[in-house]
């Protein structure tokens, strides 16, 4: 992730699920953040860096699982560790408030909706730059998988490069197992099922959406979801559990309008039904629970209370947590 040490060799990286979509010349930034944009465009541009043996451009996005050839990086020039941004103690404070779970190798955050998990370019506060709480250099947690930024709940990071790499090796080879609550228009039938659909971006920035795509479509990338309805509320709208199998950007919100049934709250991917029904709330759709193995051994589980924009979904449509299996996948697999 970063802090990656400058390669004295040509050397093969592989783009971790969490970096899906990432532009080259920022995944190079987040591992060597010494290089100028300078230094990264003429390294892509003479065809040093290559993506799956091709040249590209700095401002190409990236696959999760492409491969990268790094070529020898430049030795960063030393500063003062003075020098150093730092967030303020309040920031500091909010970040650790955040924690759900942390030992000597995980930290689990609750996201609450509305906080980005990466920067950009007008955005300056996010759970990425939130991880200068725990400190610097080794010291600081990194990322292993994203969630959108107005999706609340369960956000994995990795204390130190082995147990992150481990982690994102995890849901690179699809080994987590996500679940997640949402609330849609509508009724899904049948009320439990499996989306194998492609999806493709289109669009840039914030005007970026994934839409259904021919799996033999170029930039088309295979996507599948398992659902189960949870409960309803009459015909009008639905709780539901979803597992991505895979991990496209807005794969969950995508696969959802595709089948007819948007998720409320959002101004993306809904429809002008969904937007009427949905009224005030915002995104209703949350990470509910993880599991997967523990970089130290055994089992990681861990589950994040309903934000208060779920909250309000559930109070609207008279849903209640406890009607809910704690794993309502128990024993569903991949349909490929």
């Amino acid at each position: 992730m970063t802090d990656a040490p400058p390669p004295r060799e040509v050397k093969t990286l592989y783009v971790a699920e969490a970096e899906d979509g990432i532009r080259l010349d920022r995944w190079f930034k987040r591992r060597w953040p010494h290089l100028s944009h300078v230094q990264v465009q003429k390294m892509a541009r003479s065809g040093q860096i290559r993506v799956d043996g091709a040249r590209v451009k700095p401002e190409a996005r990236l696959t999760a699982g492409a491969a990268v050839r790094v070529p020898p990086i430049p030795d960063a020039v030393v500063r003062d560790p003075a020098d150093k941004p730092k967030i303020s103690d309040r920031d500091a404070a909010y970040a650790k408030s955040l924690v759900l779970y942390e030992d000597e190798l995980v930290i689990a955050l609750n996201k609450p909706a509305g906080l980005a998990v990466q920067g950009g370019t007008k955005t300056t506060k996010h759970i990425d730059r939130l991880l200068s709480a725990w400190g610097e250099g080794m010291e600081r947690p990194r990322l292993v998988h994203r969630l959108d930024r107005d999706t609340s709940g369960v956000l994995l990071l990795g204390k130190g490069p082995e147990a992150a790499k481990r982690l994102a090796g995890a849901f690179a080879r699809r080994q987590a197992k996500k679940t997640y609550w949402a609330i849609v228009i509508g009724n899904p039938k049948p009320a439990a099922g499996q989306i194998d659909m492609a999806l493709k971006k289109s669009g840039i920035n914030d005007f970026e959406m994934m839409r259904p795509a021919d799996p033999k479509e170029h930039g088309a990338e295979p996507a599948e979801t398992a659902y189960v309805m949870l409960s309803r509320a009459a015909h009008r709208a639905a709780w539901m559990a979803l597992r991505p199998f895979t991990g496209r950007t807005h794969q969950l919100r995508a696969h959802m309008a595709a089948i007819g049934h948007p998720i409320l709250g959002d101004p993306k991917y809904g429809t002008p039904e969904s937007a009427e029904l949905s009224g005030p709330l915002k995104l209703q759709l949350h990470a509910r629970r993880i599991e997967l193995d523990h970089p130290g051994g055994g089992k990681l589980i861990v589950e994040a209370p309903l934000s208060p924009e779920m909250k309000a979904g559930f109070a609207h449509f008279g849903f209640s947590e406890d009607e809910a299996d704690a794993d309502p996948f128990h024993g569903v697999k991949r349909m490929r």
